[in-house]
Formats: structure tokens, C-alpha cells, sequence
């Protein structure tokens, strides 16, 4: 049953208000973002050109279709409204996979040979950290709809780079405090050995052992790992009442491990995070899953704007990173139409002007119209306010919480909001 969104101040599960949390920004990691889109930038071509660097292979392609769908659908509303500086928003599509084997790189290099002026994507955070460089010292924004590591905080990217989903502090936190709220004492942390994975885990883990819980492993895997024995073993040695997975597609030979080790889903509680929280009934038995909670950064999916993702692909299963991938791609239009440029360089200057402190708007016809009136536009998205901060990233954010059923699907219990600053 769905309950009510909820809010939390700090870290204390029951308390009122907002949930505050300090990201790892400072104003030496090349200044703030956002200001003027005028001179002091390259002029663009005249023709908005989004490039698409999302995984169509690799261990995190279940999240590929939702979000080149919620692209899709964002360059049609675009375009429909009558597109960017008068020109129709033109795209370039290119496979991200998963970090392994490397392909990014020559994909980056096929979208920027198409005059990309952004980027959408990449997924994972250490594919993104992987080309960044690239796409950066092109002049071109990178705008990832997925990317949660904290490390992206910190980076100096110039004021180009920017995401529509949280850094994994707030999503830590939730999950970190769910863990705690269902009765753990003693968890295990089994995790991806790379900036998404070690992010989240000791992000979890600091709220854990913040909060009077105890984790008892903290165990990493290699990206390419092809057995988990070892790893699982030290998992099982530490005899766990909660064990928090935080890995991809992987997800499919490590629960049988688990089992087989005597310690799956029916006998310790699990959790997933984003990067394995998908549809798994093709995957397991009925029952595998039953009562693993996952969570996910994402405000609730309105059936209506569900229904138009799938009119763009009727295929769509999930739905995770759509609306992500939809906010980003208006958001850099409106940003273009803002800067009266649609360069990179352009777009960036006025990114966090137009997701902030301005008129409220929700759709793209309706924010261009202000803009064209010399209004300062707020622009609330489907996937949430997406009031950026200095660093590029999502002040305020949603962390959905869910629970598997026996058929191996999953369905919100929550969310949970909270402020980034």
C-alpha cells in the first residue's frame, strides 16, 4: 500500500521537517555555476544538438529504454513548441555500456563529431568520470540523468557539468535509516568496487554507524568479476541481520550465491539500490525476492506522463531515470532559449538560473513563453523541483523506497524528501 511522501530533518528517522544534508561542494572546485550567457561564451550553430550517451549494453541496460524514451519525448514537446531559437533540436544517439568493455570514450568521440552541445549522460557514475575530460574540454555540457556519486561534487569540470539526480549522500541516508527503522543490528555492505558503488556504501554506512547500528563487512567486488564466492563468503562470515547490495545486472548471479551460502532473501532481510533495482521476473523463481526493499532517487511517476513515455517506446518495463532524462533535455533547452545560444558553454551559464528562483513554470511551452517575455523562469520538472545548486546537482530531491513482491516485481511503499545543500 502507498503510503504518504514524508519528509526528515538530519538523520533522525522520526523527526520532522526537511532532510538537510551537507554535499562536498566548495567554491575552489571552479566556482559557481550559472550567470551570464552573453559574450563571454562561444556562440553556438543555431541548432540545439543533443547528444545521447546512455547504455544500450552492459549490465545497466534495463535503464537505457526509460531514459532515451524520456529523451525522446522531451525533444517532441520541444519541437512541438516550436523548438529552440526557431530551429528544430536535432539528436545524436551513442551507447554508453557499463564501463566494461570501455566503449564511451569512442562513443563520446561519434557525438561530438555530430556538434553536440550536450550530452545526456552517462548512467553510471564511472562511466561519466571515464569522459568527462573529453566532453568538458570540448565545450560541451555533460548533463547525466542517473550519475549519483559523490565524487562529482567535488570535480573541477569547468561549469559544464551538471545531473538531474541527487548525490548518493541523501540516497545513503534513506537507505541507511530504512535498514535501521526495520530492526538491523549488524549489517553487511556488499558493493560494487567502483565511484558509484564505493560512494553509496560509505555513504550507508556512515549513516549506520552514525545512527548506534553496526556494520559488521563492508565487502567490494571488481566491476568485471566473473565469480563472487569470496566475496559472499566474507558476507556470510559476518553473520548479518541486513545485507545492503549495491550492484547492476550482477544482481542475477549474486542472489544465487547468497542462496546457495544460506544467506538469500528469505533468510536475511536484503536491500537494492538504483543501479539493481529492476524487474526480476524473468530473472528468479517466484518468491526470490519477496520483501526485499530497494531504493531509488526519483519523485512518484505520474500515470499520465508513464503513459507518454510509453507511447514513445510500448515496450517500456521501467521507468527508472525517464523523468531524469526528459527534465535534463528540457532543461538544456530552456537554458539555450535563456542564453539566446546554444552552446555549451551558453546553456551552462544559465542551467541553474532557469531550475531556480524565478516564475514557476512545469512544462516547456510555458517556460519559453516566459523567457520570451524577459521573465526568469523556476522550472519544476517530472522528476521533481530540480533546483540545482552550485555544484550542478539537485538541492532538493526525492529517494523513492520500495518492496519486492513474489513475483519478483517491485512497488513504492514511500519517498522520502530532502534538501542537499
Amino acid at each position: 500500500m502507498k503510503r504518504s511522501t514524508k519528509t526528515l530533518r538530519l538523520a533522525a528517522v522520526a523527526a520532522a521537517g526537511a532532510l538537510v544534508l551537507a554535499a562536498c561542494g566548495s567554491d575552489s572546485d571552479g566556482g559557481d555555476k550559472g550567470g551570464d550567457g552573453g559574450d563571454k561564451v562561444a556562440k553556438g550553430d543555431g541548432t540545439l544538438t543533443v547528444g545521447t550517451l546512455l547504455p544500450s549494453t552492459g549490465d545497466l541496460a534495463f535503464l537505457g529504454p526509460p531514459e532515451f524514451a524520456g529523451v525522446d519525448l522531451a525533444v517532441k514537446d520541444i519541437n512541438a513548441a516550436g523548438g529552440v531559437l526557431g530551429k528544430d533540436v536535432v539528436q545524436s544517439k551513442a551507447d554508453s555500456g557499463d564501463g566494461t568493455p570501455k566503449i564511451a570514450p569512442g562513443s563520446v568521440d561519434k557525438l561530438l563529431s555530430a556538434k553536440s552541445d550536450v550530452i545526456i549522460g552517462a548512467a553510471s557514475s564511472s562511466v561519466s568520470l571515464s569522459v568527462i575530460d573529453k566532453i568538458i574540454n570540448a565545450g560541451v555540457v555533460e548533463f547525466s540523468p542517473a550519475n549519483t556519486s559523490t565524487a562529482f561534487d567535488t570535480y573541477d569540470d569547468k561549469g559544464l557539468y551538471f545531473r538531474t539526480a541527487p548525490s548518493d549522500v541523501l540516497q545513503g541516508n534513506v537507505l541507511g535509516n530504512l535498514v535501521l527503522k526495520n530492526g538491523a543490528k549488524n549489517v553487511a555492505i556488499l558493493a560494487r568496487q567502483e565511484a558509484y558503488g564505493e560512494a553509496l556504501a560509505d555513504n550507508v554506512e556512515k549513516t549506520i554507524k552514525d545512527q548506534g547500528g553496526n556494520v559488521a563487512a563492508k565487502v567490494l567486488y571488481s566491476v568485471d568479476a566473473t565469480s563472487y564466492t569470496s566475496e559472499i563468503q566474507k558476507i556470510k562470515d559476518a553473520k548479518p541481520d541486513a545485507i545492503v547490495l549495491i550492484a547492476f545486472n550482477e544482481t542475477t548471479k549474486i542472489i544465487p550465491g547468497f542462496e546457495s551460502a544460506g544467506i538469500g532473501p528469505k533468510d536475511v532481510q536484503t536491500y537494492f539500490v538504483d543501479g539493481n533495482t529492476a524487474d526480476y521476473s524473468k530473472d528468479f523463481p517466484k518468491g526470490t525476492l519477496e520483501g526485499v526493499q530497494a531504493t531509488y532517487p526519483g519523485a512518484e511517476l505520474k500515470d499520465d506522463f508513464k503513459a507518454r513515455m510509453l507511447e514513445v517506446n510500448p515496450k517500456l518495463k521501467d521507468f527508472t531515470y525517464g523523468p531524469e532524462s526528459y527534465d535534463a533535455t528540457i532543461m538544456s533547452a530552456l537554458a539555450a532559449e535563456a542564453a539566446k545560444n546554444d552552446s555549451g558553454e551558453a546553456i551552462a551559464s544559465e542551467l541553474v538560473n532557469i531550475s531556480r528562483d524565478g516564475e514557476k513554470c512545469t512544462t516547456f511551452a510555458d517556460c519559453v513563453k516566459l523567457i520570451k517575455e524577459g521573465k526568469d523562469i523556476d522550472y519544476d520538472g517530472v522528476s521533481g523541483p530540480v533546483d540545482l545548486n552550485k555544484t550542478g546537482s539537485p538541492s532538493k530531491a526525492t529517494i523513492g523506497i520500495f518492496e519486492y513482491s513474489a513475483d519478483n516485481t517491485y512497488k513504492n511503499t514511500e519517498y522520502v524528501t530532502g534538501v542537499v545543500e
